[in-house]
């Protein structure tokens, strides 16, 4: 009785681990499991490749440069050897608008005489520049396609862009041709890159490669993700980390270029630093998270919103900062005039404070000055330092004190000989040199020497120049 009685409840036992491992195939299958049709064995890509490859193009630029002549070939070949040559390179390019607009990375153009597109049908048109930025590092060119209409990649919402997204990368590598490779989204928001001063990019495995740049990185969906710019390599091909300017900039930018002709960067008016884990502790946060505010420009869009030194930053528009780069590009995408939302900590409550970005203020590039005249000045190109050349030229917009900054310095010029592009002008005869008209007064035209203070390299140089 014993026997049947332990015989029945192994069997039972059994009975009830069948069950249970049937009741657990369906989680298991749904983990991992085989195709189980041929359906899904047919599963690909090339229904979005199809939709998206076309509105993916070739940029080939061309420009005059110097053929460097050793003194040896001189002597044998003379005038034979041209003194200029043609040098050509390729990218790639999205057509963001169906009348032939198109946008690419400014390293693919830069320094390049002409610019012709190839679409992926093979035709074949001259473009012209709307617009190069080099602090974002985007181009958009203009093509005209004579009323046909071009297919389009329309812009994602990179906000709702998330780590282990599905993404196609598509471009010219290496000038074979059109050619698409698959991966992930492997971060967001990389600020720490070097690429460009507005830096949140979208960071990919999926290969790309020198020719890649300007090319597309498409969703699933069949929408720009973002614009494929620059890659991490030791050995100048793919390693599985490549970056893409998100669609958002690409966007702001592409819409300056064609409503406004130019790229007015918006301004916060605030330097900031980011949050260490003591800094975060300090303030009562569980993690580092934010940026601290540092400096408050008067009467800018920060200090007329109310905000001042201490306050600490941990969101615009909702979302996450953690450097004042990401807080400068979150800025960026928004057009002047246009009110960003940031979520202040003050002391250890938290609010929510309007910002209306603007402009910079102050002279520009456009306002710069050649000087003339028999001066220690004669042939430096002058502006007055101010927080809009700072922020066109990388410097630092909260440096104290005012001045003139020297732009550039003609070659075979007397300031050639005591002044560099950089310089900041401080002083001239021991008056202070606020705007051009000052430096210009107090240079006395009839003097043959000056006692000059200028600031270079973060140094202050006092000296007297005689002529």
């Amino acid at each position: 009785m014993t026997k049947h009685v332990s015989k029945f409840l192994v069997v039972a036992g059994l009975s009830v681990l069948a069950l249970l491992v049937l009741a657990l195939l369906p989680l298991f299958a749904s983990a991992q499991r085989l195709p189980q049709s041929q359906t899904e064995i047919d599963l690909s890509f090339a229904p979005l490749v199809r939709e998206a490859s076309p509105a993916v193009v070739n940029v080939f630029t061309e420009r005059m440069v110097s053929n460097r002549v050793s003194p040896m070939e001189q002597m044998f070949f003379g005038n034979a050897i041209p003194k200029q040559r043609r040098q050509n390179s390729l990218g790639s390019g999205v057509i963001v608008g169906s009348d032939g607009v198109i946008v690419t990375n400014n390293h693919v153009i830069e320094g390049a005489d002409t610019y012709r597109v190839v679409l992926s049908d093979r035709r074949e048109y001259p473009a012209e520049l709307v617009l190069a930025d080099e602090r974002t590092d985007l181009a958009v060119l203009k093509i005209d396609t004579e009323g046909a209409v071009l297919p389009v990649l329309p812009y994602a919402d990179t906000r709702a862009a998330q780590v282990g997204d599905l993404v196609l990368a598509i471009g010219n590598p290496f000038g074979v041709g059109q050619t698409v490779t698959s991966g992930i989204i492997s971060a967001t928001a990389r600020t720490d890159v070097g690429i460009s001063d507005y830096a949140f990019f979208l960071q990919t495995d999926a290969a790309v490669n020198p020719g890649n740049s300007g090319g597309a990185l498409v969703n699933t969906k069949g929408e720009l993700v973002g614009v494929n710019t620059a890659i991490f390599s030791r050995s100048g091909g793919s390693n599985g980390i490549g970056f893409a300017i998100p669609a958002e900039m690409v966007k702001r930018v592409v819409d300056a270029a064609m409503n406004e002709g130019t790229f007015v960067r918006p301004w916060l008016g605030l330097a900031a630093q980011s949050v260490s884990y003591d800094i975060a502790k300090a303030q009562g946060l569980d993690r580092p998270v934010g940026v601290m505010v540092t400096e408050v420009y008067d009467d800018g869009p920060a200090d007329e919103a109310g905000l001042r030194r201490g306050d600490l930053i941990t969101a615009i528009d909702g979302r996450e900062v953690f450097d004042e780069k990401g807080l400068k590009f979150l800025a960026a995408v928004r057009s002047p005039g246009e009110e960003a939302s940031l979520t202040v900590l003050r002391g250890g409550k938290t609010q929510n404070m309007g910002v209306t970005v603007a402009p910079p203020p102050g002279a520009s590039e456009a306002d710069v000055v050649l000087l003339e005249g028999r001066t220690a000045f004669s042939g430096a190109r002058v502006v007055e330092l101010s927080p809009r050349l700072a922020e066109e030229n990388g410097l630092d917009p909260f440096q104290k004190g005012s001045g003139i900054y020297v732009y550039s310095v003609m070659r075979r010029s007397i300031a050639r000989n005591f002044f560099r592009p950089g310089d900041i002008v401080r002083s001239v005869n021991g008056v202070q040199t606020k705007t051009v008209d000052e430096l210009k007064s107090a240079l006395n035209e009839g003097a043959s020497s000056w006692d000059i203070e200028i600031e270079r390299n973060g140094r202050v140089v006092r000296g007297t120049v005689r002529l």
